[in-house]
């Protein structure tokens, strides 16, 4: 059979397989249009299908935002009514002017116990980290050398004292036999000499026993300061001297003690001010988290340069460090009290807000509405800052919710209306925007239950 013009049967699939690609294009195309038109549909549903009777519907004349757009200044919140804001009295308070520093403690003096002569040492009579007195003995050096010194330097002194007495009484003598014209005047004159110069022999060889007995007590190593010692740096049996570069012991006073710092040079000015006035600024050392006080102390002392590199100048002040709390070359952080504000007007610093004009706080008149107040400010703590104009005693300021406010705008106070709101505006204190929030997503789901009665089951 003859078959060469048989029609190959693998064409028609092809054409199959082209034409289920493209009813799949279609049928994914219509899929992805008809959820993109549901995602419209739900997000541009009225606010008011859901909310409280009462409420203005979304994009109605209550929603407009303000000039600063939503969220800035004027914008009113949201929903465009009263915004609910955070307030505050200005307070009259003591405010103490301070100066904060990172200071690092110095000992108030540091001696290096050295001997002064040479020898072998015999005992060591301190313990390593021991609180000694000044005039405790540390060490003792074999003492019997300068002990023979000391004797031989006397023995000369006696000798040379009683040649002294000898050449005296043979000079009255002599001037005896002068008064009787008996000896020439040139013996008396040479026995006189004589006399003098035993003298200056009997001086020196005072100055030698006194040196020798110097020496003698130098072989007791004592304590030139009170202080803590430090760890022993030579053991007995050791030959030490004069000339020894670590000594016998380091020592280093404890208390009173100083804590260095750098003051800015802007706030040189005012604290040579009030040092030159006899004034006693207090100084405290805080730890390093500035929560525990380590001691209180006094200002001490101001350098007489500025550093060119920092712009500031170095300062001291002194500690009692009754309790140790302070340690040689530990980092503390300073705080030095300059002065203190009387009556000064306070508002958290939260309220003190920056403008074009400088700065400004929004007060809050008797009709719940706000009007813009610019003020000067003066000094600040962490939390308060001062006002030393423009605000009195008394009045109220925004602390919270300010970025959402304009000249004129009513604003809503925690708790008012029966809400019970905290003081951002929470939950708590719109309850009809909670309940419009909730009833519009409850209606949502309906719609979105009847659209697709598959997705229920």
């Amino acid at each position: 059979m003859d078959t060469r013009n048989t029609p190959e049967p693998t064409q028609l699939p092809p054409v199959r397989s082209r034409r289920s690609r493209l009813a799949g294009s279609v049928i994914a195309v219509a899929a992805m249009a008809g959820l993109g038109g549901l995602a419209w549909y739900l997000t541009h549903q009225p606010a008011a299908t859901g909310a409280a009777p009462g409420t203005a519907p979304a994009g109605g004349p209550g929603a407009a935002a303000g000039p600063g757009g939503p969220g800035g200044p004027g914008a009113g919140g949201r929903r465009g009514g009263a915004t609910t804001v955070g307030v505050a009295t200005a307070e009259k308070a003591d405010l103490p002017v301070t100066l904060e520093a990172l200071g690092t403690v110095t000992a108030a003096a540091t001696t290096t116990v050295r001997p002064q002569v040479s020898g072998i040492l015999q005992q060591v009579l301190f313990k390593e980290g021991q609180m000694v007195k000044a005039g405790q003995v540390l060490a003792q050096i074999d003492p019997r050398q300068f002990e023979m010194a000391l004797l031989q330097a006397s023995g000369q002194r006696q000798r040379d004292e009683a040649q002294l007495e000898n050449a005296r009484l043979t000079l009255e003598r002599y001037r005896t036999l002068l008064g009787q014209d008996s000896i020439a005047r040139q013996d008396v004159d040479t026995q006189a000499a004589l006399v003098k110069q035993l003298e200056g022999t009997v001086m020196t060889d005072r100055a030698q026993e006194g040196t020798a007995r110097l020496n003698l007590g130098y072989t007791k190593v004592l304590a030139p300061i009170s202080g803590r010692v430090g760890l022993r740096v030579v053991d007995v049996g050791n030959l030490v001297g004069a000339s020894d570069a670590s000594g016998i012991a380091v020592i280093t006073q404890l208390a009173p003690i100083d804590v260095e710092f750098s003051v800015p040079q802007d706030s040189v000015p005012l604290v040579m001010q009030q040092a030159n006035s006899g004034a006693s600024l207090t100084a405290v050392a805080l730890d390093r988290t500035r929560t525990s006080v380590l001691e209180s102390g006094k200002f001490s002392a101001l350098d007489n340069q500025v550093d060119v590199q920092t712009g500031t100048v170095k300062a001291k002040a002194r500690f009692a460090n009754t309790r140790s709390t302070l340690f040689p070359s530990q980092f503390v952080n300073l705080r030095l009290e300059l002065r203190t504000i009387k009556d000064a007007v306070m508002v958290p610093v939260t309220a003190v807000r920056h403008g074009a004009k400088g700065d400004f706080v929004y007060v809050l008149k008797d009709d719940k509405s706000v009007t813009v107040r610019p003020i000067t400010r003066g000094q600040a703590t962490a939390e308060k800052v001062q006002i030393t104009s423009g605000l009195q005693v008394g009045e109220q300021v925004i602390t919270e919710g300010a970025d959402r406010l304009k000249e004129g705008a009513k604003v809503t106070l925690p708790g008012a209306g029966g809400s019970g709101g905290g003081r951002h505006g929470g939950p708590a204190a719109l309850p009809d925007a909670a309940s419009a929030s909730g009833a519009a997503s409850a209606g949502s789901g309906e719609r979105r239950q009847r659209k697709d009665p598959g997705a229920a089951q």
